[in-house]
């Protein structure tokens, strides 16, 4: 999935590509999904066709509906009964998320699918919201309702009347806004939510929470009797924590996709984690990575110096992930620069790769040291192609999902970090890796690979001792970062950039 027409591509313990939604789901209900949760059309049609191909429909014409339809219900059903909460036993409740806008003819079969769940399942085990957008047009300032009336008009048209609804809006709404939309949707006021602009987005719940928008889900299922008043209190001090940060701290991240900065959505949020819980308040720098290169210096000479300026402003340096050899170069010159300023640096995936060929160029002298990725006929590959990966088809051929990285040290920031962890399980989306024949000869140059997988053949985590904080991962911590519970890496780098890292390491090291 091409990060400009997706943003992020989210990746699942299992090894599951899904959409960056999912991530939010992750975060937000701190659960652990699996690629069973990402239901699209492409998976739908293509279980339909395996089993026409298998015999199982008996050579009768494959119709959307009932085949495709049944199949949705089918996977919507046995997902529903799989816990991600990491409890014994399915859910009590199953939420499902159906992407797109009512009359797209994409979502046409999944519409269907469902009102055929709700007259299976019942009233009482079904719950509908539908989320609108209530635009403010023109300087009177008056909030249109049309578009909402709309969008329930022809949702009822596909046999399905939403029980609440879910009001996307700049500023609150006003009661008559609220009159006419429950008036002309036939939807009760007090199931009209109001999700309108805060101050940051972890006030949302708090603000439905606000509008009893858990009591009108559970009236509606019928659970009432058995829910807890919903525990918010370590959330409201989370949120609230977050409005009063006046200390910022700046990050410069160096990618090759700043253009969209949805794909980097769980960098950002890791970031945002991290300086929380060192009450600080993040501000990236956004440096797309070919602006720092020499070649831009004459084609672009203000971005040039723009982009130089700002990396040198900078308290911190972060290299993410990505795929090609473009920005390449200005990826190294910033790895570079972090390296010789003694100016804390985090590289994840590629970002790692480019610190390895950086110290190859500058330290070893290998002028011509590459990844294969970017150069095939480099004379010192210090990044090969990994060898689980296929060298032909793109699609699920990565080394992908949680694998175990060991530590070779305790004694080492990274595992300081994890709580002295001897082992660390994260995420990992990559093809290409450190080269296993250059590590003896990189470390008696002073890099360190203080993490390893099991067969201590792939380099997982490397350090530059001496250096405030240099370190590389080959994974993508990113990913199980969450509010509250920040992704070490990512809190190692931004305790570094205020001087406060020693510190707090020690009063960790101490028991404290």
């Amino acid at each position: 999935m091409s990060p400009f027409e997706h943003g992020e591509v989210f990746v699942l313990d299992d090894g599951g590509e899904v959409d960056l939604d999912l991530g939010n789901y992750e975060r937000f209900l701190d659960v652990t999904l699996t690629k069973e949760n990402n239901i699209t059309t492409g998976k739908i049609y293509q279980s339909v066709l395996h089993k026409e191909r298998k015999g199982d429909f008996l050579g009768k014409t494959v119709q959307v509906v009932p085949h495709i339809t049944d199949a949705i219900k089918e996977r919507i059903e046995s997902v529903a009964h799989v816990p991600v909460d990491g409890k014994e036993g399915p859910a009590d409740v199953c939420v499902i998320e159906l992407g797109g806008t009512v009359g797209d003819i994409e979502s046409m079969p999944f519409i269907e699918a469902l009102r055929q769940l709700f007259f299976s399942v019942g009233h009482d085990n079904f719950c509908l919201i539908h989320v609108s957008l209530i635009p403010v047009l023109g300087v009177v300032g008056e909030q249109k309702t049309k578009p909402t009336q709309h969008s329930v008009r022809e949702l009822r048209a596909l046999g399905l009347t939403p029980h609440l609804l879910a009001c996307r809006s700049a500023q609150p709404l006003l009661d008559n806004t609220k009159q006419k939309l429950s008036q002309f949707c036939h939807v009760p006021a007090a199931n009209i939510l109001n999700i309108h602009d805060v101050p940051n987005i972890w006030h949302i719940p708090l603000l439905l929470r606000n509008q009893n928008a858990h009591h009108s889900i559970l009236k509606q299922l019928d659970l009432l009797s058995i829910a807890t008043p919903p525990d918010l209190e370590a959330w409201t001090r989370m949120a609230e924590t977050f409005d009063n940060l006046t200390d910022s701290v700046r990050i410069a991240m160096v990618g090759k996709y700043v253009g969209l900065t949805d794909s980097y959505l769980s960098v950002v949020k890791a970031l945002l984690h991290a300086c929380i819980a060192c009450s600080l308040k993040p501000s990236i720098d956004w440096i797309a990575a070919s602006d720092l290169e020499d070649d831009s210096a004459e084609s672009a000479p203000e971005a040039h110096a723009a982009a130089w300026k700002t990396l040198r402003n900078a308290e911190c340096v972060l290299v993410p992930g990505g795929f090609g050899d473009r920005g390449v170069s200005g990826m190294i010159l910033a790895a570079k620069y972090a390296r010789e300023n003694n100016v804390p640096y985090l590289g994840i995936c590629l970002g790692m790769q480019i610190s390895v060929i950086e110290y190859a160029r500058s330290v070893l002298g290998f002028e011509r040291a590459n990844s294969a990725e970017f150069d095939k006929e480099t004379p010192n590959p210090v990044v090969i192609f990994m060898p689980e990966g296929s060298r032909t088809h793109m699609g699920s051929t990565m080394r992908l999902g949680s694998r175990r990285t060991l530590f070779q040290t305790t004694d080492c920031v990274t595992s300081k970090l994890y709580c002295n962890a001897q082992y660390v399980d994260e995420r990992h989306r990559h093809r290409y890796e450190v080269n296993p024949d250059i590590i003896e000869v990189l470390e008696e140059a002073g890099l360190k690979f203080v993490g390893k997988d099991e067969t201590g053949k792939r380099m997982e985590v490397l350090e530059l001792p001496g250096h405030p904080f240099y370190v590389g991962v080959q994974f993508h911590p990113e990913f199980k970062s969450r509010p509250g519970k920040p992704s070490a890496p990512f809190l190692g780098l931004i305790l570094s950039a205020k001087g406060q890292l020693e510190a707090y390491l020690n009063w960790h090291q101490n028991g404290s």
